[in-house]
């Protein structure tokens, strides 16, 4: 069987087929010392780009496996992960719209090659070149200052990932000036946030941002600084190994912190590339009319949360108040942390000459405990049917493939127009359209 080859500017790259898709995997975009900026990936005559990109060095809990699966165990992992994955359509194309994908999971686990992020159903329906990324993670990207390593080191990979795009990804078939960036959780707050980060002009040109945790974004130098602060006692130069290994440590002052130390790790204001936390609104409305945003969140967001507790706490275990208990920590929870920040970022990005759209996915398994919950998003977008039919998020589904492509031609209709219409799909999706 052929192999497919494509005449970049980073040299020219051996990929693969896989039934309807071709696939460029582990692409090196950048190198980085530990907790040091990294730097572009030098041109090379061949790029061996068949095998899957490594995952950030990171430890899977028994639950995460438990309710998503294994997603890791085929990756391996590697501390040095700074590589992208593109997968494009078969037959061939030119100048198709780009869609980069930035994985969530706290900025702490995670992968961007991992199965549950296959991007072949959205690239087959919507002839798209998709783009997967991994960048550094937990304290290894994401906690830094002034007398310790950089901060939002995992900014930095994710930019020099898009630099390497904009340079190289019409030799795959993608169109540069047409580059949509899209995540969920951790990866939509970091897509929102690289709107306003410095170096990332002309990088991407729209943004489809999915249950954002915004919520827990202002405030965060107190904890920060606690958890640098234990971070300089642990020693930052041993196996990589140990460094994930007393990550929890480094987490353990967030505690104190409320909802804010439940994502611990992540963008931190004042520090290069992001501007200072009181300048970060007014940031956002002067870029606004440079992107086109697509954002919403699931209905009940927090579901995960408090399904996912071993044991919950008695209140939530009383026949009848338990059930009020769980609807009112469902509905505060997910209001305080996702959904309250979509309409005050769509009403400050439209007052600086923006256009976006707004969504609210109603999705679910009916009769589920996780109907509408975080991540529920991801089997409609991503990852392959049988993968998904064996989870237990989903389990039950009967209309996964229906629901999947409806709302896979959403999210590719706005990659290539930059607007999305107004739209009601009942058990699906609300879309408020752009303007």
């Amino acid at each position: 069987m052929d192999q497919p080859t494509f005449a970049a500017p980073a040299g020219t790259c051996h990929g693969w087929r896989d039934g309807d898709v071709i696939r460029a995997t582990g692409i090196r975009y950048a190198r980085a010392e530990r907790y040091g900026l990294p730097s572009p990936e030098p041109d090379t005559k061949r790029i061996d780009a068949t095998s899957w990109a490594p995952a950030c060095t990171q430890e899977q809990s028994e639950r995460e496996r438990e309710l998503i699966g294994p997603m890791l165990d085929q990756l391996g992992f590697a501390e040095d992960c700074q590589r992208l994955s593109i997968t494009m359509p078969a037959q061939g194309a030119e100048g198709l719209p780009v869609m980069v994908w930035i994985h969530g999971g706290s900025y702490i686990s995670g992968a961007g090659d991992a199965p549950v992020y296959d991007p072949t159903p959205l690239v087959t329906e919507q002839q798209v070149v998709a783009v997967n990324v991994t960048f550094r993670l937990g304290r290894l990207g994401w906690l830094g200052g002034p007398d310790g390593p950089p901060a939002n080191l995992g900014l930095f990979d994710i930019q020099e990932a898009l630099r390497w795009i904009r340079r190289n990804i019409s030799a795959f078939g993608g169109d540069p000036d047409n580059v949509t960036m899209f995540g969920e959780s951790a990866g939509a707050d970091a897509i929102a946030h690289l709107m306003i980060a410095e170096g990332s002009t002309g990088l991407f040109h729209k943004a489809i941002v999915q249950s954002a945790p915004l919520g827990l974004s202002r405030n965060r130098a107190p904890m920060n600084a606690a958890m640098l602060e234990v971070a300089q006692r642990l020693d930052p130069d041993g196996p990589v190994e140990d460094v994930v290994r007393t990550q929890p440590q480094v987490l353990d002052p967030a505690r104190k912190f409320g909802l804010r130390g439940t994502m611990a790790f992540g963008v931190q204001y004042g520090h290069a590339p992001m501007p200072a936390e009181e300048d970060v609104d007014r940031a956002w409305q002067r870029v606004a009319s440079q992107y086109d945003v697509l954002m919403g969140c699931n209905a009940r967001e927090a579901a995960l949360f408090l399904e996912s507790i071993p044991v919950k706490p008695l209140p939530f275990r009383l026949p009848v108040i338990g059930r009020l208990a769980g609807w009112m920590f469902i509905t505060l929870l997910s209001w305080l942390v996702y959904r309250r920040q979509v309409p005050r970022f769509a009403k400050r990005h439209r007052s600086g000459g923006g256009r976006i759209a707004t969504y609210l996915l109603t999705w679910g398994v009916p009769g589920s405990k996780y109907r509408a919950a975080h991540t529920l998003d991801i089997p409609l977008l991503l990852g392959s049917e049988p993968w998904w039919q064996s989870n237990q998020l989903i389990a039950g589904a009967t209309d996964l493939l229906e629901s999947g492509q409806r709302m896979r031609q959403i999210w590719g209709d706005f990659a290539r127009t930059g607007q999305a219409a107004s739209a009601a799909l009942p058990g699906l999706i609300r879309v408020r359209g752009s303007h």
